[in-house]
């Protein structure tokens, strides 16, 4: 698919025959066109539509143009304006430089100027866009330094990210919830040639399902009450780049079929549209589930594990990485002391003696929040158990051991509610952040809340509401 194609121009004159010429001219060479008469009218559609790009008419009937670029700017500052007049004047283009224009076009109009122009503010946006990208993850480093480890089952990790990394097949990472998957992806990502393109990603099981498939896809104007204009999707976005499925064993089946189909063609349509959209695109996915096991239960689409499953990573839980536990502790105090702007030296020896016993089913965000809530709680130069959260002064070994006479099924409902439980009393019973804790969806938590019977009032403090 040609850039032009997906690039929107939006012309505002009140001149009928100037917008019909432009659109003639743009359309032909390929450009998504549309045209409004007003200031309000064009305002309007650049704050609903999104353009890449503004053709203004110097006299509006409601507005002089000069005026209506400061108001364009403050919806996408970044989009370029291109002024058309039939009276120029020196002093009129000085002042619309100054005022953020990006050209100046005099009537009569000539098409070769016109696409010229167009043609080249494109090109100035796309480069604008791509520094802007490349900025903000300059100061980020996604290489194998940004995962902390030493450990044996981490060293086998890397080496398989270096094998895959320049491969362009699809990756299916499994861990349980906290390993450090998206790290992982991310590492996938950068150590590739898709680096200098968009890393995206998104997760599957924390979006509602009559949104994930627009969130994906994108829509198309006019797809569904409230669509006034049409929204790239998260494939489109990521294209020549790399996207990241988390939680993907949450989609619903009815996506699972469009996601398959993009995956074998790379092309997919637009909730409500009829143009196939063309991309390349490395898609990465994770889930904490057994996978195989929802494909026996019907839950998961076989070919579509298949096509996701020709390459796996399994991150080992933190248990199995006590070689790691130390050395990510004293990474996380060094960023928490840092962000809190204290002095601690470390762990005191029954601190650390805590470290290395618990068994950390949260994996490493768990260990991250105790570090942090450490950091906050100390007032010494060295953390002490009762630093960390009380909800974590048990291991999951005693809390095993106590459920070893009853029947897996009965067990493991008891620690999920006693799980929940314990999210609610550290969020004070407010259900979005429990959930968020959990990596879970909202309305997931909420059937949780109901199956076992649990108040999530019953843990507000007094005086809220939640």
């Amino acid at each position: 698919m040609s850039q032009k194609t997906s690039y929107k121009v939006l012309i505002i004159d009140d001149d009928q025959s100037i917008c019909l010429i432009l659109r003639q001219i743009l359309g032909s060479a390929g450009y998504q066109t549309s045209s409004v008469n007003s200031a309000e009218t064009g305002l309007k559609a650049v704050s609903e539509t999104q353009p890449d790009l503004v053709l203004l008419d110097m006299r509006l009937p409601d507005a002089w143009g000069l005026d209506v670029i400061p108001k364009i700017k403050e919806i996408d500052p970044d989009i370029p304006v291109i002024v058309i007049t039939g009276h120029a004047s020196i002093e009129d283009a000085v002042k619309a430089v100054k005022a953020g224009v990006y050209d100046y076009l005099q009537k009569p109009l000539h098409a070769d100027n016109v696409l010229l122009s167009v043609a080249q503010a494109a090109e100035r946006k796309n480069l604008l866009a791509e520094n802007k990208y490349l900025q903000q993850t300059l100061n980020e480093r996604y290489g194998f330094e940004n995962i902390v480890a030493k450990s044996r089952p981490m060293m086998a990790v890397f080496g398989t990210i270096r094998k895959i990394a320049e491969t362009k097949t699809t990756v299916l990472i499994l861990g349980e919830s906290g390993t450090g998957k998206e790290l992982a992806a991310r590492a996938v990502h950068f150590n590739s040639k898709r680096k200098g393109a968009k890393f995206v990603p998104i997760n599957c099981g924390g979006i509602p399902e009559t949104l994930l498939e627009s969130e994906l896809f994108g829509y198309a104007k006019g797809a569904f009450t409230g669509a006034n204009g049409s929204k790239e999707g998260l494939f489109k976005i990521a294209d020549k780049g790399t996207i990241f499925l988390d939680e993907i064993g949450t989609m619903p089946m009815s996506l699972q079929v469009k996601l398959l189909r993009a995956l074998q063609e790379g092309v997919f349509y637009p909730l409500g549209s009829t143009v196939p959209t063309e991309v390349d695109v490395r898609v990465i996915a994770a889930a904490n589930q057994n996978l195989e096991e929802a494909v026996k239960k019907g839950l998961f689409r076989e070919d579509l594990f298949y096509r996701l499953n020709v390459i796996q990573i399994k991150l080992p839980p933190l248990r199995e990485r006590r070689d790691d536990v130390m050395i990510l502790a004293h990474h996380f105090l060094k960023k928490y002391c840092a962000e809190q702007e204290k002095t601690i030296e470390g762990f005191s020896p029954e601190a650390t003696d805590f470290l290395l016993r618990h068994e950390w089913p949260g994996n490493v965000r768990e260990l991250e929040n105790a570090v942090e809530h450490g950091v906050a709680l100390c007032t010494g130069k060295m953390i002490r158990p009762e630093d960390f959260p009380q909800r974590r002064t048990s291991t999951r070994t005693e809390e095993v051991s106590l459920m070893i006479d009853k029947p897996l099924r009965q067990a493991r409902d008891e620690y999920e509610k006693r799980y929940i439980i314990g999210l609610l009393k550290v969020t004070g019973g407010n259900v979005t952040k429990a959930a968020e804790m959990a990596e879970i969806a909202r309305q997931n938590l909420q059937l949780k809340l109901r199956e076992y019977g649990i108040s999530s009032k019953s843990y507000a403090p007094r005086g809220s509401e939640h």
